[in-house]
């Protein structure tokens, strides 16, 4: 009976700590993707003939910092 409750509370733990680790990992990518955007329409703003050159740079950029969040969640 006691190694039951021992190894429900270690999944327990895992469990918790792999949501704070994963909430932790995700915050720089998201505020990466945040100041992106924003950098970007400020540049579309300024110079909306070269729309097509920043939002194909944009999403290569975005794609790039997401992969930081995905990698977050894989390696748990």
């Amino acid at each position: 009976m006691a190694l039951d409750t021992y190894s429900t509370t270690i999944a327990v733990a895992s469990i918790a700590v792999s949501g704070i680790t994963i909430g932790i990992g995700v915050i720089g990518p998201a505020i990466g993707e945040g100041r992106a955007v924003a950098t970007a329409l400020s540049s579309l703003a300024q110079q909306p003939d070269a729309s097509a050159t920043i939002t194909r740079t944009l999403f290569v950029g975005l794609a790039m910092i997401e992969s930081l969040a995905i990698y977050c969640f894989v390696s748990l």
